[in-house]
């Protein structure tokens, strides 16, 4: 079957057909012709949409399903169809289901459930049994089945020494290993970001020293043994600066931002919106604007929707009850759309965050596989609950005005598109 795609205007840095506007046709797959204009045979689906922009596959490294165990708040299957619905042609799936995915059974499991989808599933592996911080887990062995990195999604790696092992460990075959960035005796269970808003809130605080810690002790562990690590979602200027440095050491460190991070500032705390509570908590302005300026600088490896599907049972409680998380696919591209340029965040979302979870790049090019995201970069919308596909609705982006439309993917011969 053949695919053409009329008149996209290509967002691709790589590709010496950045910023114009072609005709592309694909054939099994593969990116056979880039034209002025082509015109389409028997058995050819057209895709032709006003304003069509298309760019390499979005990633996201960071998406929690609840498949297995909490179906309830999404399916690995409606996930994947919310995802390719929001331009990603592939995702990072979290170990933090029931049961904890810290085995290679688990690992084929994931795997095994979205062999048919148009998006691609790549497992990140828990690094500690059960995620309980105490013992590591086979990763090697994991990741002959496929995971891609390895991490306890949003708990903190307490025991140093258990970390340094770690990455040595993983060294043997140039496995990434990811360490949530909060020191939990100095978080010690703060639910909102420790400063005026939370002390005129009454709600207790989480300090940035916490994040700051842990980052520093990680970053000395690294210089110390080697290997890989990727901090994700950082979340205030420190942070930025102390990886900064890091980098021009040598070390080979990467860090990843949620997208409500660039976004909204703990001044959302006042409306005590459970949608609003997430972890890393959102941070003050000063904060907000260092996180995006570091975009701009090229100091971000990768944005991420940290999407995470709480039920309603578990999300819609007075704030000190609610558990932590927002879903953030739908709502990805309106966001970073409103705020950056087009050149500056595609690459986040693509080649530069897929080569710091170490997955093949990409290119726009004849004779490379068509993995694209389809999207228009124009009209304002306020976002509301008509926009999410995923099965639980709490988003912190309710409310808010986005900017730009998108389409859906073409990931090689699958095409998903938003009816």
């Amino acid at each position: 079957m053949n695919i053409l795609i009329k008149s996209a205007v290509i967002i691709d840095s790589s590709s010496q057909f950045h910023r114009q506007k072609k005709d592309i046709l694909i054939s099994n797959g593969i990116i056979h012709k880039i034209d002025n204009s082509i015109q389409g045979g028997d058995n050819c689906e057209i895709i032709e949409i006003p304003n069509l922009h298309i760019s390499n596959g979005w990633f996201d490294s960071s998406v929690c399903f609840g498949e297995p165990g909490f179906e309830e708040r999404e399916t690995i299957s409606n996930g994947l169809g919310a995802a390719a619905k929001s331009g990603f042609t592939a995702v990072a799936v979290n170990p933090n289901t029931n049961p904890i995915i810290d085995s290679k059974s688990g690992v084929e499991f994931l795997i095994n459930a979205s062999r048919l989808h148009a998006t691609t599933l790549h497992p990140i592996g828990a690094l500690t049994k059960n995620s309980e911080g105490k013992e590591m887990t086979e990763m090697y062995d994991m990741s002959n089945s496929g995971a891609i990195a390895f991490g306890d999604y949003k708990k903190a790696t307490s025991n140093d020494n258990l970390m340094k092992i770690a990455l040595q460990y993983a060294q043997n075959f140039d496995g990434l290993v990811l360490s949530f960035p909060q020191n939990d005796s100095i978080s010690h269970g703060g639910i909102a970001n420790e400063g005026e808003n939370s002390t005129k809130l009454g709600l207790k605080g989480n300090p940035a020293l916490a994040e700051h810690l842990q980052i520093v002790r990680d970053l000395f562990l690294l210089e110390y043994t080697g290997g890989k690590l990727h901090i994700p979602t950082i979340s205030t200027k420190k942070s930025i600066e102390l990886i900064a440095e890091a980098k021009n050491k040598g070390l080979q460190v990467t860090c990843s931002v949620a997208v409500h991070n660039f976004f909204l500032s703990d001044d959302e705390l006042h409306g005590f919106d459970s949608n609003c509570k997430v972890n890393p908590p959102l941070r003050t302005k000063d904060d907000v604007e260092a996180l995006q300026n570091a975009v701009r600088n090229g100091l971000i490896d990768a944005i991420t929707t940290d999407h995470n599907p709480i039920d309603i049972e578990h999300k819609k409680v007075e704030f000190n009850q609610a558990m932590y998380g927002s879903i953030g696919l739908e709502s990805a591209f309106g966001a970073l759309n409103s705020i950056f340029e087009l050149d500056e965040i595609i690459p986040c979302l693509t080649n530069r965050a897929r080569k710091a979870f170490g997955l093949p790049t990409n290119t726009i090019e004849t004779g490379n596989k068509a993995e694209l995201s389809l999207f228009s970069p124009s009209g304002e919308y306020e976002f509301s609950t008509d926009h999410i596909h995923s099965t639980s609705k709490n988003s912190v982006f309710l409310g808010k005005t986005l900017k730009g439309t998108v389409f859906g993917i073409c990931n090689g011969s699958k095409v998903v598109l938003n009816s």
